[in-house]
């Protein structure tokens, strides 16, 4: 009889062993455990309307009631310019866009403090969590621009000034890019906040202003030359413009810029992770 203890370790279904270096990743235990982030992402759907009265509906009412404030307070009040493209839409696909990127930023910035019992209990790859609930808000928010072409075909037909044009074609990228962006600033933030935790209030508050440094409520051709490099330093600004430009017809796309929020998201998305899983090893001596 073979003693176990002999046995190599290639004959396991799964080795753990302790991270080795800085790019240790272990990426390929995120496939193994596809189904796991699967059930995370149903769990975190699901979750977000549990128990509620109006259930999903919550997803699309959001982005509306703050698309009419918008519309009364900026639009007819402050009278800003939306570029002569109907308020409601003007306002609404800037809300939307911005939603899904600050719900996911703040969603995995509480990877490791709202998780810290279930990893100190079994072993899965953390980045498990994040990646679910970035998948999870991308459900919701492909409901949300469902319910933005519903407004784009209403107002279509009833002859406004609004043309989808061949930049929607880059859509799938803008929403790649979104994802790494909140992804990677939200593990980020979610390794720092386990040692320093008011960093949560911080982003908190970060994230609202960071709202006003980007073209959500104005359009960037209503900033004076000198100032436009402040707008455009906020890499979710080129990808507001572009969405807008694709699918209403007023906008702008600069491949510099663009290119720009694509280094943003890879950084970001490389640099997270490395510091993620240096944080994971000892995260739970600081919980």
């Amino acid at each position: 009889m073979s003693n176990p203890a002999s046995a190599a370790p290639e004959s396991w279904d799964l080795v753990l062993r302790p991270h080795r270096g800085w790019f240790d990743l272990h990426l390929q235990d995120l496939w193994r455990y596809r189904d796991l982030v699967l059930l995370f992402v149903r769990r975190d759907f699901v979750a977000q309307f549990k128990q509620t009265i109006l259930g999903p509906i919550w997803f699309v009412l959001q982005p509306l009631l703050t698309t009419i404030m918008f519309t009364i307070v900026f639009g007819n009040i402050a009278k800003l310019s939306t570029d002569g493209l109907p308020k409601v839409l003007f306002y609404l696909s800037g809300n939307i866009l911005w939603m899904y990127f600050s719900g996911v930023l703040t969603a995995t910035s509480n990877t490791f403090v709202g998780n810290a019992r279930l990893f100190g209990k079994v072993y899965f790859p953390r980045l498990a969590v994040p990646l679910s609930l970035t998948i999870s808000n991308l459900l919701k928010f492909a409901l949300q621009v469902l319910f933005f072409l519903g407004f784009l075909a209403y107002y279509a037909m009833r002859g406004a000034d609004v043309h989808v044009t061949p930049a929607a074609l880059l859509f799938p990228l803008l929403v790649l890019i979104m994802a790494g962006q909140a992804l990677g600033l939200g593990i980020i933030f979610s390794s720092m906040t386990t040692k320093y935790r008011d960093l949560r209030f911080l982003l908190g508050f970060a994230v609202r202003l960071m709202m006003y440094a980007t073209p959500v409520i104005f359009p960037l051709s209503t900033i004076p030359e000198g100032w436009r490099w402040v707008l455009l330093a906020n890499p979710m600004t080129p990808i507001i413009e572009v969405f807008r430009l694709g699918f209403l017809g007023q906008g702008t796309l600069h491949w510099g810029h663009l290119a720009y929020s694509v280094a943003f998201a890879v950084v970001a998305i490389i640099g997270g992770a490395v510091v993620f899983n240096r944080v994971e090893t000892t995260f739970m001596d600081t919980v």
